[in-house]
Formats: structure tokens, C-alpha cells, sequence
């Protein structure tokens, strides 16, 4: 057992607690806030060196071995999101402290954000399914909170949709839970692995498994996404990065994990449906981002076609195809919390979202726009940037399994986000500027330092793939060969 494998989880509570109350201390909240993440981000990063030299950890609470009690699990999948979601975290956390007004950093602001990141990372370490549910409404009851912050009445009426929506999810979640334990008497990822693969996945084991998906597809964006770009264009500009960067990222973790290790005896059925619904929620968002005019909902419907791309790889399966989905994953969550802070940052010197109404401001703040320019190519999958190795892996996988209609979408819905950012490059940063020198807004550089970083980071990634690699190709195989976890929790005795 190793309980520092809690920390990520624990850590953010405790802090998040203390700093409800402080709530008249905006900015000591927002430095123990960060300082917080950064001791996640630490602690992940140790765990991963850990598991490469030591193999997947494992804690269990109160001394209750699997399957009997609850468990933490940390493999390379898990702790490469828990250690990328840290990171981006931080960084959104640094661009608030200098972003956010008063009124908001007392409105509970930074505790929300802890609570939002403990969920996030407990989605990503728990060992069974009933936890993952209980870190799913953690992470959503502080969604919830930071997205009505603020008060607006478009920001009202999206949370209502989004929350009668999660409300119906984790009921279903809930139904398919109790099916799941009546069928095979376990809750515990590997023990259900175990048991699936004795029992066989019959007819009501695959109905179970395809209720799951509709959950985890709610939560991801999965094809029933059509709650998700008025939710994540309405809140606050930090706020669109987490939720843009974080939240579907734990549906698809769930989808991953679900179907590569408990469900995957059926992958003709389960899979198959996985790859089209990923190829219609590619149609669909791309369709979405060309036919906006407001430059929050374009970078919306760009989270739904990176949704559909990531679980093409998922639905090919191949190792190409994972690899390249984890790739994908890593740089998406970084690249993304870029793609909505700048995004907030040009609204808030401009005043409007609408594309029509912006001109120019190369001119007057370059150093914004070629940040613009490179996120842009990122997300296109330009090389030498993050998105590029994502792309090629995913392709290669489509081939080699002869996916092609899939390949097809993926590398059309390519040409759409190159096309609908380039669209905002355009008509925002480009052409003649419609501000005079002396009535600009004032650019704080220390708004430009968080989404730097971050594009350092997606250079970094792209330029260091042969460092990320060994940690992805680990990843990989514990997805591909699920015996790999499954004797890592159970220890050999499988009961």
C-alpha cells in the first residue's frame, strides 16, 4: 500500500475547506490555492516515476484488501491525466488571480476550483465503479457552483440545463450500478473484469454496458453534447478553461477504463457503436464551429470534435490507435485551457464574442495573436506542436484496422478546426485595426504569462514526445492488456 496516492485527492479537500474560511481573503485563496495544485502536480509526477520503476500502486482504505474494500488505483493512464489536469489547474489558477474581481474570489471561487480538481482526480484513481460515481458528483456539485457564479441570466439558464441533465445521468449511472452488482456481485474494477470474463458478456451484461456508455457519453460529449457549448461559453473566462480542459476529459477517462478493462468481450458491439457515435460527434461539431459567429461557442464545438477524435482511438483499439488517443488526450487538455483563455482574453479587450465586430488587434497586441496563431495550429495538428504525434498515431491505428470511414472524419474534422480558428485569426487579429492606439485596452502582461506557459507546453510536448513516450506506451498496455491491472489490484489471487 502506498497512501500517498490519496494526496491528490485529500489535499485539495483539506485546502479547499480551510479556504471557506477565508472567504474575505481573495487573494491569500488564490496563493494557497496555487500553491495547492502545485503540490498535486508534484506528487503526481512522483507517482508516475513510481509506477515506471515499481509498477501500478495501490492503496486500500482501512486496510480492506480487493474486492473486498475501497481502492485507489495508480497506473501510467491515470496519473498522466491526474499530473496534466495539475498542471492546467495551475496555470488557470494563475491567469484568476490576476483576472478575477473581488466580488467573485469571495463568492467561494477558489474552494470550488479544489473541490472541482479533487473530483477530477478521484475519477482518475479510483479502483471501483460505485467511488468513480461518488467523485463524479464531487467533481460536478462544484461545476455547478462555478458555473452559476456570477449570476447572469444566460449563465442561469445554461446551468439549469446542465444540471437536470448530470441529475438524469447519474441517475441512469446509478440504475446501471445496481444491474452491474445484481449480475456479478462486485463493484471493483478488476474483480469485474475477473467476473465479466467468467460469466461472458451475454445479453444482459452488454445492455448494462451499453447504459454505462449512454452515462459516460453524457458526461464526455459523446453525440448527446448538445448541452455542452452553452455551458461552457457562458461562465467566467478561467472557468470555460477548466470545464473546456477538465470535465469531458473524466467521461472519456471513464469510457477508456470501462470499455478497455470490464467490457471488452463484446468489442464488435460495444466498440462499434463507440465509433460511430465518435464519428457522428465529429460530423456535428464540426458542423457547429464553422456555423457560429461568437467566438466562445467556436471554441465550444471544438471541445466536441476533440471528444469524437479521442474515441475514434478508443473505438479502433489498436495500439497505434491508443497511443495516439493518449497523446491526443495530454495535449488536448492543455491546449484547450489555452484556446478558451485566449478567447476570454480578446472578449475582454474587445468588449463583444462576435467575429463581425472585432478587427486588428495584431496590431496593437501581437504577442496575443501569434499566441492565437500557434494554438490554432495545435489543435489543427500541425507538426512540430502537441496535437501532431496524437493525429498520425490515431491515423496509422484507422489504417491498420481498416477504419477508414473514421480516418476520413478525423482528418476532415482537422480541416474544421483549422478552418473555424482560422476564421477568428482572421477576422479578430487580422485586417485593419478599429481601436486608435490611445483608446486600446491596456494588455496586463501578467495575462499573457499562464497562456505562454502553455504554449511552451505545447511546443514541449510536441518537440519531447520520445521523453513522454515510455509513460504513453506503459499507459497503452495497461489499456491493451487488461490482465496487467488486474493482477496488479488482486495481486494474483484472482477470488
Amino acid at each position: 500500500m502506498n497512501n500517498i496516492i490519496l494526496l491528490p485527492v485529500l489535499i485539495p479537500v483539506m485546502v479547499g475547506i480551510l479556504l471557506i474560511f477565508l472567504r474575505s481573503y481573495g487573494r491569500t485563496q488564490a496563493w494557497f490555492s496555487i500553491f495547492t495544485i502545485a503540490a498535486t502536480a508534484g506528487i503526481s509526477y512522483y507517482l508516475l516515476e513510481k509506477v515506471q520503476s515499481d509498477g501500478i500502486q495501490r492503496l486500500d482504505f482501512g486496510g480492506w484488501a480487493p474486492p473486498f474494500g475501497i481502492s485507489f488505483v495508480a497506473d501510467s493512464f491515470s496519473l498522466l491525466l491526474v499530473l496534466t489536469a495539475s498542471i492546467v489547474t495551475f496555470v488557470c489558477l494563475m491567469y484568476a488571480l490576476f483576472s478575477t474581481n473581488k466580488l467573485l474570489q469571495t463568492m467561494y471561487y477558489y474552494p470550488s476550483v479544489l473541490f472541482l480538481i479533487a473530483g477530477v482526480n478521484g475519477s482518475f484513481l479510483t479502483g471501483d465503479l460505485f467511488n468513480l460515481f461518488v467523485c463524479f458528483e464531487v467533481m460536478l456539485l462544484s461545476s455547478y457552483v462555478l458555473l452559476t457564479l456570477g449570476g447572469a441570466k444566460r449563465q442561469l439558464r445554461e446551468a439549469i440545463k446542465y444540471v437536470v441533465i448530470n441529475i438524469v445521468s447519474s441517475w441512469f449511472f446509478l440504475v446501471a450500478l445496481a444491474y452491474l452488482y445484481g449480475a456479478v456481485g462486485t463493484l471493483n474494477m478488476a474483480h469485474l473484469s475477473v467476473r465479466v470474463a467468467e460469466a461472458g458478456q451475454g445479453p444482459l451484461l452488454t445492455t448494462i454496458s451499453i447504459v454505462f456508455m449512454i452515462v459516460f457519453s453524457l458526461k464526455a460529449g459523446l453525440l448527446l453534447y448538445f448541452w455542452l457549448p452553452g455551458s461552457y461559453s457562458t461562465p467566467p473566462v478561467v472557468t470555460s478553461a477548466l470545464f473546456g480542459a477538465l470535465l469531458t476529459k473524466v467521461g472519456i477517462y471513464a469510457l477508456f477504463r470501462v470499455f478497455s478493462l470490464i467490457f471488452n468481450q463484446q468489442p464488435e458491439i460495444t466498440h462499434a457503436i463507440i465509433g460511430v457515435m465518435a464519428g457522428l460527434t465529429l460530423i456535428g461539431g464540426s458542423i457547429g464551429a464553422i456555423a457560429y459567429n461568437d467566438i466562445r461557442k467556436i471554441a465550444a464545438y471544438n471541445v466536441v470534435i476533440a471528444v469524437g477524435f479521442i474515441l475514434v482511438g478508443l473505438a479502433i483499439s489498436t495500439p497505434n490507435a491508443i497511443e495516439g488517443a493518449i497523446y491526443y488526450l495530454i495535449h488536448d487538455m492543455i491546449v484547450k485551457a489555452l484556446l478558451f483563455l485566449l478567447v476570454g482574453t480578446v472578449i475582454a479587450l474587445t468588449g463583444t464574442a462576435q467575429l463581425h465586430q472585432m478587427s486588428g488587434l495584431m496590431k496593437n497586441y501581437p504577442l496575443l495573436g501569434w499566441s492565437f496563431f500557434i494554438t490554432m495550429l495545435s489543435l489543427a495538428g500541425v507538426p512540430p506542436l502537441s496535437g501532431f504525434i496524437g493525429k498520425v498515431l490515431v491515423s496509422e491505428g484507422a489504417i491498420e484496422s481498416g477504419a477508414y470511414i473514421l480516418l476520413a472524419l478525423s482528418l476532415l474534422s482537422s480541416l474544421f478546426v483549422l478552418y473555424s480558428l482560422l476564421r477568428i485569426f482572421k477576422n479578430s487579429f487580422w485586417g485593419e485595426t478599429i481601436v486608435g492606439k490611445e483608446d486600446q485596452v491596456p494588455l496586463n502582461s501578467r495575462f499573457l504569462v499562464p497562456c505562454l506557459v502553455l504554449v511552451l507546453l505545447t511546443f514541449g510536448i510536441g518537440l519531447g514526445t520520445e521523453g513522454l513516450s515510455a509513460y504513453v506506451t506503459d499507459a497503452a498496455e495497461t489499456l491493451l492488456n487488461p490482465d496487467i491491472y488486474v493482477d496488479a489490484v488482486l495481486e494474483g489471487d484472482r477470488p
